[in-house]
């Protein structure tokens, strides 16, 4: 028999509709979002705007305002329990008389990691964890991961004709996706805390790797203000210092960390190939810089390293319904594979078309 009701489910639904709210705007903060209500009588909603300000519980709790006394709290994440830029919600949820509270999930936040739970219950308010934990969990994959692992969640998008090309023979690639197919990475770009990109990738497209409001989705567009729009911090690789001040790159809004082993540049060790240890560089980055979720737009070159240091997460591909050729510049760089047993398996999780192109997101098999 079920702890929960269908009520439970559908209320814990709607905190995690409202959580979504705050997807472009919170990071590195997690995004949560909070039910107050008697049985089905909603009398409070909030969601987590953005860091430093109220958290998804107070928002709620002042919607309700006396009617908060005795009602069953839904959260989408463990209140927190101890003081930042903000008081513990634990702590309003007591003051308030709530007399139940429902979290999908534990924090997985060492500061947190349950204390608030039992504080919750020390003061007699029952507390239930694990409704919809799935899908509460993919709500902040990198704030969990960043919290378990000390390194961020890590998206690497590609994008090639159908037969794989990610550019001519003479080095010619704008544009193989469609505008719809970059409106559609404006988006990730939004979500993320950061872009990483290299001084190369940088150099030959002149990209500026910033959020475009214009190019959102008109959806987008309508929900949020441009003034509203949180710029991911830009992280390019420029080991041989090639970048010049004249690119789009340095003249548009935005965080631009330059990661190198030079006066001035973001300092990154290089591994026994002289190549960056990418791997120590994303831990750095996520403790410097809280960054926990990081979108990569790249090369065959450093699209291989990272998947040969098992660091992406997921893999976001456009296939564009164009042939180019065996001639073209490939996918991946050389992986140095020399038996069917060690080629890489992929999962597909998602295929859905944008615009006239295809989108794929997969996982990459870990074979350790």
């Amino acid at each position: 028999m079920s702890t929960y009701s269908s009520i439970d489910y559908q209320l814990m639904l709607r905190a995690i509709e409202l959580a979504k709210n705050g997807m472009y705007t919170t990071a590195p903060n997690p995004n949560v979002g909070c039910v107050i209500a008697h049985g089905d009588d909603v009398v409070g909603e909030g969601f987590h705007y953005r860091a430093g300000e109220p958290h998804a519980e107070v928002h709620a709790l002042k919607a309700a305002g006396n009617k908060a006394k005795g009602a069953t709290a839904y959260v989408t994440l463990e209140p927190c329990s101890h003081y930042g830029r903000t008081p513990p919600c634990s702590e309003a949820l007591i003051k308030a008389g709530v007399s139940k509270v429902i979290c999908a999930m534990k924090d997985p936040n060492p500061k947190v990691a349950g204390q608030s739970i039992k504080m919750l219950r020390d003061a007699g308010i029952e507390v239930l964890v694990g409704l919809m934990q799935p899908e509460a969990e993919m709500l902040n994959r990198g704030f969990i991961k960043l919290m378990k692992t000390g390194l961020p969640f890590v998206q690497l998008k590609m994008a090639a004709s159908i037969d794989g090309q990610t550019a001519l023979s003479n080095g010619e690639s704008q544009w193989i996706t469609s505008k719809l197919a970059r409106s559609d990475v404006q988006l990730f770009r939004a979500k993320s805390c950061a872009v990483l990109s290299t001084s190369k990738t940088v150099t030959d497209d002149n990209a500026s790797l910033n959020v475009r409001w214009t190019e959102l989705p008109d959806c987008c567009q309508e929900k949020y203000h441009q003034a509203q729009l949180r710029q991911p911090v830009r992280v390019v690789l420029d080991k041989n210092q090639t970048l010049n001040p004249s690119l789009k790159l340095f003249n548009t809004d935005g965080e631009v960390i330059v990661v190198g082993n030079q006066a001035g540049q973001y300092a990154a060790k290089l591994n026994q190939d002289g190549q960056f240890d990418l791997a120590e560089l994303f831990r750095s980055l996520a403790t410097t810089h809280h960054i926990n979720h990081l979108w990569v737009e790249a090369g065959a070159t450093l699209a291989s390293s990272l998947i040969k240091a098992g660091l992406v997460d997921e893999l976001v591909l456009y296939l564009a319904p164009k042939i180019m050729g065996s001639d073209g510049k490939g996918l991946f760089g050389a992986l140095g594979l020399q038996s069917m047993q060690d080629v890489i398996n992929i999962e597909i999780k998602d295929v859905r078309r944008v615009g006239p192109d295809l989108r794929l997101i997969a996982t990459i098999e870990d074979k350790q």
